[in-house]
């Protein structure tokens, strides 16, 4: 899902390798620091709720976004904000993620941060998704969450999980290189090839042949996932909204990707962000203008989606 932190450079020129952030997605890195600029402010559409009352603090300044069921979470300098429903206190960020954060993740109702390799969590905590391993308090280099389980990748490669779903394959002991953690499922990325397990009712754990070599990104949906390989989007799983009904304009170009609770969104290289899978909200139908990018961050949610363009580039 939506569920952590993911940044690229704006424009092909940028691509230089291949690196595991946020969620286990493998996204673009760049060839200089990425331009971010102080003029970045989140966009938020979607389904009418908290989520659309981005606060003020969000309107610059923000390198990454993630978006969760009902909460939504930035990254600022190094400080966690959080905003949407609060019946858990999902929006209750700890005091320790003020700096120095690194990552972000935001479950259903529920969030994750890491700082200096310790994974803190805060919100919901009715599966344990909350309740955090000694095994997260050091060593961590990536966060992915869903909406009542977990995941952590460890320096050495190995996956932990903890809430409603805490059994890891022994497949994901070591050598992974990303994670992505699904409504009832799981995706990792090994030697370029993906590698699921859990849920499998509509086939969303069963990994094509296509994805089983030379991909540099993924990501999970409540019941669909998504890989990324040659610049081109793959997606199995359930498709009764169309979320797996990969468009044209993500065929090609595509540098990330997040995969929401039943909508996707493509990132790709000229900054630009395609859309598809269920749009009740409008949630995949990306907005223009205001959004006319580029775009440097982005995720897909519940029925919401965000993204942080640089206001400082006029729309054309």
């Amino acid at each position: 899902m939506a569920t952590g932190y993911r940044q690229w450079g704006r424009a092909a020129a940028f691509v230089a390798a291949v690196v595991a952030l946020g969620t286990g997605e493998v996204t673009a890195a760049a060839a200089s620091e990425p331009q971010l600029t102080a003029a970045n402010g989140v966009y938020a559409w979607g389904v009418t709720n908290a989520i659309l009352r981005t606060p003020a603090t969000v309107s610059s300044g923000v390198s990454a976004v993630s978006a969760g069921g009902l909460v939504a979470l930035a990254l600022k300098n190094g400080a966690v904000i959080a905003w949407g429903d609060n019946n858990f206190g999902e929006t209750e960020v700890p005091a320790d993620l003020a700096s120095g954060t690194s990552q972000i993740a935001a479950g259903w109702t529920h969030g994750l941060g890491l700082k200096g390799g310790k994974v803190y969590a805060w919100g919901n905590d009715w599966y344990g998704q909350t309740d955090l391993p000694a095994t997260v308090s050091s060593g961590v280099t990536a966060i992915s969450t869903s909406s009542v389980h977990s995941l952590a990748l460890l320096q050495n490669g190995q996956v932990v999980s903890w809430g409603s779903r805490s059994d890891v394959p022994d497949f994901a002991q070591s050598g992974v290189a990303a994670i992505s953690a699904g409504g009832d499922h799981n995706l990792v990325l090994k030697n370029g090839g993906v590698l699921a397990w859990g849920n499998n009712t509509y086939g969303q754990a069963t990994v094509p042949a296509a994805a089983q070599s030379g991909v540099t990104a993924i990501s999970t949906g409540f019941e669909h996932s998504l890989a990324l390989k040659n610049g081109g989007v793959l997606a199995w799983g359930r498709d009764n909204v169309g979320q797996t009904d990969v468009p044209p304009a993500a065929t090609s170009g595509v540098v990330a990707i997040d995969a929401g609770w039943n909508h996707n969104l493509a990132f790709k290289a000229d900054g630009s962000v395609v859309g598809w899978g269920n749009n009740t909200y409008g949630q995949a139908t990306v907005p223009r203008p205001p959004i006319c990018g580029p775009v440097v961050s982005g995720s897909a949610g519940d029925e919401f989606s965000l993204v942080v363009t640089d206001r400082s580039i006029p729309c054309r």
